[in-house]
């Protein structure tokens, strides 16, 4: 089994395969091409909605290579799920969201940022949903090459925003929303990021930190995964359930409650039977969290296949629409192959090319173990919730990212703080006794943030410590300066969220010049 997971890993990553992904992503879209290109025969501007066709598989597979990450990035990092199981759950889980809860109509202008009839030209409105079709796509595909997670529902806003000001000028966009969406680039990341540090400093309080983790797991534990249940439950209600039935957030909120008071009863019991064998340590309470990872990484995914397979799908539907009715439209009904699109496109990209992503998300920007990625996991479903409640605009991308460097400066926070109460101590002892401090100073170098507070405690009771000189200070000082968070990774995605919308736009812009100059 490890050896068939090693082979997958390797089959995804491994440059030498890159040329055969990239040819299966071409044959995906000229299957695409030929499909709609067999039943439009015959139809007004086949030719034009085959393009678009092609255009939105080319988005969605772009979608499943930069956006899916996120959801099981942390569950691939912290060792939860090999990177090859969970391109297969995600995968599935994507497609099954897109197809079960994606929607029968879809809204064509992503968040209403701009008032399409004021066009009056259903050709025009057709060159303006293709160019940001297409601009979204391509900023989304240049992202992912650099590396960079960004939101694809921003992508696509920029792309409507900049082909609607090229069409319409600039009285077509809704400004007061505009700066809505500007205010998520900081919102969501701060929300999220502050959540996951919140709930692991509580982990680390109540569990990791006593002398006696084994039974402070069996407390703590059940609690802590039946609130990530509510969460998973109300999150998967509000976020992809409520576009098959109606539900409002009374009703979502208790069937999470019902789901939790499940999910405690079980895992109360499975913690009572695992803590006889379980190791007193981090890594004992590391492996309790497996299962809920899991679980996460295929809710989350479900969830966002429904809400956002729209961002490929959505101006698909209206082109379809405009182009059989020839005029403007601001809902449009969504055909099962348009769906299908959509739906395989994410998870053709996701398996293809969205393993680079996930290794950036889930090792790259900082050491992620279970507990962690529990708490990333945790904070992303709650920051939805919260958000929606309070009318709050957030992006799940950058929810998600948010998380994650949260946990990463709080383990640098904890860090530093331990050594800097560690070095006050050494200054009290006397100078005689250094040579015995050495090897205590080479267990602390390579200590994690856990076993650092072990060794403090140990400091203060044998009273063995001795001040440190000059070049052991600047040591010390280099130990609890280590950076937990790649900074080079920081400014690299926050430059790119900042500059999705701008960029996307001007491709748009670009893109819609060019199309009218050729169709008209």
């Amino acid at each position: 089994m490890a050896r068939s997971t090693g082979f997958l890993d390797s089959l995804l990553t491994s440059p030498s395969t890159e040329r055969f992904r990239v040819g299966i992503g071409l044959l995906f879209l000229l299957g695409i091409w030929l499909a709609v290109g067999s039943f439009s025969k015959g139809m007004p501007d086949s030719l034009l909605l085959v393009a678009a066709a092609v255009i939105g598989g080319y988005m969605a597979i772009n979608i499943g290579a930069n956006d899916v990450a996120n959801n099981v990035g942390p569950a691939v990092g912290s060792g939860a799920l090999s990177l090859g199981a969970a391109v297969l759950i995600a995968a599935v889980f994507e497609a099954g969201g897109a197809l079960i809860a994606g929607g029968d109509v879809v809204s064509t202008i992503k968040g209403d940022i701009i008032d399409p009839t004021i066009l009056n030209d259903g050709r025009a409105f057709v060159w303006l949903m293709t160019a940001a079709l297409l601009a979204g796509a391509l900023w989304l595909n240049l992202a992912t090459w650099m590396g960079a997670p960004v939101s694809t529902t921003h992508s696509i806003v920029g792309g409507v925003l900049g082909a609607g000001i090229a069409a319409g000028g600039w009285g077509i966009a809704d400004w007061s929303v505009m700066g809505k969406i500007a205010a998520s680039w900081v919102i969501s990341p701060v929300l999220g990021g502050a959540l996951a540090a919140l709930f692991l400093f509580l982990i680390k309080k109540t569990v990791l930190y006593r002398q006696d983790v084994v039974p402070a797991a069996r407390r703590f534990v059940p609690w802590l995964v039946a609130v990530m249940a509510w969460a998973f439950g109300t999150y998967l209600m509000i976020k992809g359930v409520k576009k098959i039935i109606k539900v409002d957030f009374v009703d979502a909120s208790l069937v999470g409650l019902a789901a939790a008071v499940v999910v405690f009863f079980l895992v109360r019991a499975l913690v009572s039977r695992k803590a006889a064998t379980m190791e007193n340590s981090a890594s004992g309470v590391n492996g309790l969290f497996t299962w809920p990872l899991i679980f996460a990484a295929a809710l989350l995914s479900f969830a966002h296949g429904a809400n956002d397979v729209a961002n490929a799908i959505g101006p698909l539907a209206a082109i379809n629409d405009a182009l059989a009715g020839g005029a403007v439209v601001t809902k449009a009904g969504i055909p099962l192959w348009v769906m299908m699109i959509g739906a395989l496109g994410i998870a053709v990209g996701l398996m293809l090319f969205g393993p680079r992503l996930i290794k950036t998300v889930g090792s790259e920007i900082t050491e992620l173990d279970k507990t962690r990625a529990f708490c990333i996991a945790l904070s992303a479903a709650l920051t939805v919730i919260l958000a929606s409640q309070l009318g709050l605009p957030v992006s799940s991308t950058h929810i998600a990212i948010g998380g994650v460097f949260g946990v990463g400066f709080l383990r640098e926070y904890l860090k530093r703080n331990y050594a800097t109460q560690l070095h006050k101590i050494l200054e009290q002892h006397d100078p005689d006794e250094q040579r015995r401090l050495q090897p205590f100073l080479d267990d602390f170098r390579s200590a994690s943030v856990e076993e650092m507070e072990r060794l403090l405690k140990q400091a203060k009771k044998n009273k063995r410590q001795v001040p440190l000189s000059k070049s052991e200070r600047k040591r010390l000082k280099k130990i609890y300066r280590e950076e937990m968070v790649k900074r080079s990774h920081l400014v690299r995605i926050a430059a790119a969220w900042v500059i999705t919308v701008p960029a996307s736009a001007v491709m748009a812009a670009l893109v819609f010049f060019t199309l009218r100059g050729l169709l008209i």
